[in-house]
């Protein structure tokens, strides 16, 4: 088999697991022999430049470098918003005008769920991705192809090509789960929060790092499929059944109904059973299911006359704040959480709502006692959005100065929401602090994901990063493998495997070990210029803060931060013990005084044929080089791939000297 014949193979092959596990939820493998397939193909790619590595290779949903700003791009037709039935009667005067204007014959309606998102449209030519445009005004919207392609329920290559240029039309969610994690994660790092998945999705999607927006997990769920900006079909059905063959999700909660009562029936249904989906809905869109009917009806100058959204009604009531208790997240992040008199709320029994954290109380002017507004529509789970009176006897709230969990002391940074718990080993954030460790960036062990992790610490196995280093084959081999469709064991060969990755991290550099510690405000690239700037772990955790602030990117924040996370008792006996495991605390990566690139700033732009960004950097810096992120008058290089943008714009408007890929490889062997 020639090596264009394994290239299309492994490519065929992982478009079609991704199309199980991701449009189907139906995996056949498991994650991490997932990953291994993209390794294999990566590696074949790299080591065959000479082969072009086309659009739709699986490689390429990484997107490519961070942008300047968004093209703006007319659509093909206009999307239009749609007129709201926000009751039954509402929904009924729809359907007489409809009928009225069709003839008086009863109409059959094609019901969906109202996902809560940012619609986008996707462009295929061939079947393959060439194109994906935000909603906008509805005339015009974004050019967002990069943050697109990172997303895995658009396929860069559709499972068929019925038409030589076609498009989809659908909306960008993020699923409660995703939503959850993204908030922890920003609360954790003093940002201020989503208030719902709706605003995560269309800030996600915008973003001008493609490498942001594929760490979002976001999900791309298809309803309008076009030819030439015009239905592709007679009837709306049929196009959503078509996407279906297509490759795209679709959702499987919709229904043809007959007639309104039928469509009523479909609404009453899903208000009930929303809090069942794992995405936020606030409706359902019901659209006359012939299109020669559609054509019939036209449009009004905002809307189309052949469709509607019926809107759910608002999920607030009223109840009393009886205390407020303090729960520790996966990141260390103490949230304050309302326990609450119980109210109904939908159809819902709720008790308790997130209150974010101190300034969240302090802005709504929020005491124990108080009788506040709950509310569920838009998040994934309560809150509480005002006082509505003031309770007798109220009295105030104080964060804690102990971590309510293992006791240890916690921080509030100046200028953050956020207050910490910095005991790494803390119980409440112990798996994330274990995955964080084992990720690809980190110490990169292959095989230790969510659920093995989860398995060990349910066993009593794993209390602590280092006692990764105390397993063994019989503590692994019984667990059971993730997403696999049937259940089944580790085994000993892949129990091997994951042992021998362990055993690997305690020869990976310094800076992979400090940014595994999960320093707050540390990561990898502040770690790398750590692990420059000190000659040991020894010496970096006795370093004074004014020490700390001499190297590069480490500002005072950064420093009191490392500081008071080698203080505290718990993280020095984990570094005790990671020590007697054997660890690497001594530092390599001295900063480079000489090398072909010294003294040299560096700004990449585009996509580079073979190199990421991130090997590019590295590449860089070894041979002395610094690279920024923006183009000045200080800049002394611009290497530019593909698609460079206006960086490569500016660079030749100041006479910046531009190198391609090839003119950098030979400068680095020079």
């Amino acid at each position: 088999m020639t090596v264009q014949e394994q290239l299309e193979q492994l490519r065929a092959e992982i478009r079609r697991h991704e199309y199980l596990y991701y449009v189907l939820d139906q995996p056949e493998i498991s994650d991490a022999e997932f990953d291994g397939l993209m390794r294999r193909l990566r590696e074949l790619e790299l080591a065959h430049p000479e082969i072009p590595v086309p659009p739709d290779s699986p490689t390429q949903r990484v997107g490519g470098a961070p942008r300047e700003g968004f093209v703006k791009v007319r659509h093909s037709s206009p999307m239009l918003s749609l007129d709201n039935a926000l009751d039954e009667g509402e929904l009924r005067d729809f359907d007489r005008r409809v009928r009225e204007l069709l003839g008086g014959e009863p109409c059959t309606y094609a019901a969906e769920l109202k996902f809560d998102g940012l619609s986008m449209a996707v462009q295929y030519e061939d079947g393959v991705l060439r194109q994906a445009v935000t909603r906008g005004d509805g005339t015009e919207g974004e050019d967002v192809t990069e943050n697109a392609r990172t997303i895995r329920t658009i396929p860069l290559r559709t499972l068929a090509a019925p038409w030589p240029r076609f498009e989809v039309r659908g909306e960008v969610i993020m699923t409660k789960a995703a939503f959850e994690r993204l908030n922890a994660e920003r609360e954790a790092q003093g940002q201020p929060l989503y208030a719902n998945p709706r605003n995560s999705a269309a800030g996600s999607l915008r973003v001008l790092d493609p490498s942001i927006t594929a760490a979002r997990q976001l999900e791309f769920h298809a309803y309008f499929l076009l030819v030439d900006g015009q239905p592709a079909l007679p009837s709306h059905w049929q196009s959503l059944e078509m996407l279906k063959e297509l490759g795209f999700r679709v959702g499987s909660e919709r229904r043809l109904c007959h007639g309104v009562e039928q469509l009523l029936a479909f609404c009453r249904e899903w208000e009930e059973k929303r809090d069942s989906l794992p995405f936020e809905i606030d409706g359902v869109v019901a659209k006359v299911d012939s299109v020669g009917d559609q054509r019939k009806l036209g449009w009004t100058a905002k809307a189309p006359r052949w469709a509607i959204a019926f809107k759910f009604t608002p999920r607030q009531a009223e109840t009393v704040l009886e205390n407020i208790e303090v729960q520790v997240g996966r990141t260390g992040t103490l949230t304050p959480v309302a326990r609450l008199r119980p109210v109904t709320v939908s159809g819902v029994t709720v008790t308790s709502a997130t209150l974010h954290n101190e300034d969240y109380i302090r802005e709504l002017g929020l005491m124990i006692g108080d009788r506040v507004v709950v509310e569920r529509s838009g998040d994934v789970i309560p809150r509480v959005v005002r006082v509505a009176a003031p309770g007798a006897g109220r009295r105030a709230f104080v964060m804690p100065a102990e971590c309510p969990v293992c006791g240890g002391p916690v921080f509030r940074a100046e200028g953050e929401a956020a207050v910490r718990c910095i005991n790494s080993s803390c119980p409440a954030r112990l798996k994330e602090s274990i995955l964080h460790y084992c990720s690809r960036g980190v110490m990169d062990i292959d095989g230790m994901g969510d659920s093995i992790v989860a398995q060990l610490m349910a066993a009593g196995k794993l209390a602590s990063i280092a006692d990764l280093y105390e397993l063994k084959e019989s503590d692994l081999a019984p667990l059971e493998l993730e997403g696999e469709k049937t259940r089944r064991r580790l085994g000993g060969k892949v129990a091997a495997r994951i042992l021998a990755n362990i055993r690997a991290t305690k020869q990976k550099p310094l800076s992979r070990l400090i940014a595994g510690l999960g320093i707050p405000f540390v990561g990898e690239r502040t770690a790398q210029f750590l692990a420059a700037g000190f000659s040991s772990l020894d010496e970096l955790m006795t370093a004074g803060e004014e020490r700390l602030m001499q190297v590069e990117e480490v500002g005072p924040k950064v420093a009191a931060s490392i500081r008071r996370f080698f203080a505290e008792p718990h993280n020095q006996a984990l570094i005790g013990r990671l020590r007697a495991a054997g660890l690497n605390f001594q530092s390599t990566e001295k900063k480079v005084e000489g090398g072909p690139l010294a003294g040299m700033t560096f700004v990449l732009t585009g996509t580079l044929p073979t190199l990421t960004r991130d090997e590019a950097t590295r590449l860089i810096e070894a041979s002395g080089g610094k690279v920024t992120g923006s183009v000045s008058r200080k800049t002394s290089v611009v290497v530019a791939g593909e698609e460079a943008g206006s960086k490569l714009d500016k660079a030749r408007e100041l006479g910046i000297p531009v190198w391609d890929e090839a003119e950098l490889r030979r400068r680095l062997e020079s």
